[in-house]
């Protein structure tokens, strides 16, 4: 599977590497040997030094010029002091980037598998790689260059004498005592050994300790790919076999559906069965963990139920082609992501095909309730939330606070040698849920579009204000009649009224079926519940 191929590349870069499992041993054990040898030498050396004359005294010159010799290998000494910074706009490379971090990570696996985004993705890619070129290299030839200059500095000249002092002295001491030679030059040669390897122990135990946890997270992601679900198989069948099969909306039905999750005992959903007709407002309600989201999991194909039936315009899903079935679809997830590429991006790939259209974008963008705040935003559309490419800087005089027009984050060192990078923009809990809300009027503001007949939303307006939430919900019931609307929420009113069916959810299964007014009726679970959230009002 390609998904295990990916882990596993992941935690072994290289066919000519040793696993990760040796590796670790590897690392292991030498983390136990050189704290024995540093412990062992210690001993040693303080016996020794102690008959030895200026024994301690060569010792510390000695170990004083390996260490400092380490701090000028990691660049803690000896670099240049100097203010620098570097960032891009180009937007090409941006995309670049961001493309290839929101296909690397997890975090964005979920919607770019339910959105039919693979291909898009890939193709974005490319073709901004294409327009880039060779010129993505150019910061990273300065710092070599830099590397390069820092061999021709004054540190440079002065580091190499240091390096000599315990000959300089013992020469010093040979020259005041020539009849005592041999045995100083004996002595020199002990001691220097004795405390060149303990330095290289001691330096070798502290990098054994960074680098530990950095390994076990290597090891966990390898126990992680056994964790991988299996790869969801596609159909055959085309959907729709006429577009005006969903012009209208799309039939939708539930047929004794039971779903567990990967590697756990208990059910999501139990037996669970429901239809609605297409055009129609169906909600669910219920309360959290009582299957309202694994319902909309299970209609993208997220995951296939254990059993049961799922029927999309008469169609079992497992036979409709996965791209169709997607592209029939539109879904905001309550677990929704914002991927690393620009507002503009973020809100097009609703729709990929529509995605060069500005005024589409800002057609979404004021559906979504999300126009008026991104004007306010210095760069608009072109607002990246989080920049794939930090800005980098070095050596900027305390108090600075901008650079770029990003505030400067002093606590994240990018590398030893001082690298710092600015932090994004950000916006609050209803700002990003309405962006998420645009993404998804991407592909469902025109009624008479034919691409898409079925809309789902988990809980689109939980960040969301009273007012905003008003307001999203007109515009979605505006809707009615021609698309097939599915939401899930625990917040009833502005929809629940006017659904045409609404599904009561408790423990996994549909406890309760019908209208407001007739759910009213029963005096059951979902007339209790309202009653709860109408005294808030009152």
């Amino acid at each position: 599977m390609a998904s295990v191929q990916r882990q596993l590349d992941d935690i072994t870069p290289s066919p000519f590497m040793p696993p990760v499992v040796w590796s670790t041993i590897e690392m292991l054990s030498g983390f136990v040997r050189a704290a024995t040898q540093a412990t062992a030498q210690v001993v040693v050396l303080a016996r020794t030094l102690g008959g030895q004359r200026d024994g301690y005294f060569l010792a510390g010159l000695t170990l004083s010029s390996q260490t400092i010799q380490w701090l000028s290998s990691t660049g803690l000494i000896g670099g240049r002091a100097q203010v620098w910074a570097a960032t891009t706009t180009d937007r090409d490379y941006l995309k670049l980037r961001g493309w290839k971090r929101a296909v690397a990570g997890a975090a964005h696996r979920q919607e770019l598998v339910a959105g039919n985004l693979g291909e898009y993705a890939v193709s974005e890619f490319d073709h901004a790689s294409q327009r880039v070129g060779d010129g993505d290299s150019a910061f990273e030839q300065w710092r070599i260059y830099g590397r390069i200059q820092d061999r021709f500095s004054l540190w440079a000249l002065i580091q190499h004498p240091l390096r000599e002092l315990p000959q300089m002295f013992f020469t010093l001491r040979a020259v005041q005592h020539p009849a005592s030679m041999p045995v100083s030059l004996a002595s020199l040669q002990m001691v220097q050994e004795s405390t060149n390897t303990f330095a290289f122990n001691m330096f070798e135990l502290m990098h054994s300790t960074q680098t530990f946890a950095a390994q076990i997270g290597q090891v966990r992601k390898m126990y992680e790919v056994a964790s991988v679900p299996n790869k969801v198989e596609d159909g055959t069948v085309p959907f729709p076999e006429d577009t005006a099969q969903i012009l209208s909306g799309v039939a939708l039905e539930f047929r004794n559906v039971s779903f567990k999750y990967p590697s756990t005992e208990n059910y999501a959903l139990r037996d669970v069965s429901f239809s609605i007709l297409p055009g129609q407002l169906c909600v669910i309600v219920g309360a959290n963990g009582s299957g309202k989201s694994t319902v909309l999991k299970l209609i993208v194909r997220l995951y296939d139920p254990d059993e049961g039936q799922i029927l999309l315009g008469g169609h079992d899903i497992r036979t409709l082609r996965l791209r169709d079935l997607r592209q029939a679809i539109s879904v905001l997830f309550q677990d929704y992501t914002h991927f690393p590429l620009s507002i503009r991006d973020n809100i097009a790939i609703g729709d990929p095909s529509a995605a060069g259209d500005d005024e589409h974008v800002r057609r979404a963008a004021r559906l979504g309730g999300a126009e008026a705040f991104i004007e306010k935003l210095p760069d608009g559309l072109d607002t990246y939330l989080e920049r794939p490419v930090q800005d980098l800087y070095a050596g900027l005089p305390e108090g600075t606070t901008t650079l770029f027009g990003r505030k400067v984050d002093y606590g994240s060192l990018r590398d030893a040698g001082g690298m710092k990078a600015t932090d994004s923009s950000t916006l609050s809990g209803g700002q990003l849920q309405r962006l998420a809300v645009a993404r998804s009027f991407m592909r469902s503001v025109v009624p008479e579009d034919a691409k898409v007949g079925l809309l789902l939303f988990d809980e689109p307006s939980a960040s969301l204000d009273p007012v905003a939430e008003h307001d999203l919900f007109r515009r979605l019931r505006e809707l009615r009649g021609s698309k097939t609307m599915l939401f899930s929420s625990h917040r009833f009113g502005n929809l629940t009224r006017h659904a045409d069916l609404i599904l009561y959810m408790n423990d996994s299964a549909v406890v309760e079926a019908g209208t407001h007014e007739e759910l009213l009726k029963q005096d059951g679970g979902y007339a209790n519940i309202w009653k709860l959230q109408a005294q808030a009002f009152l």
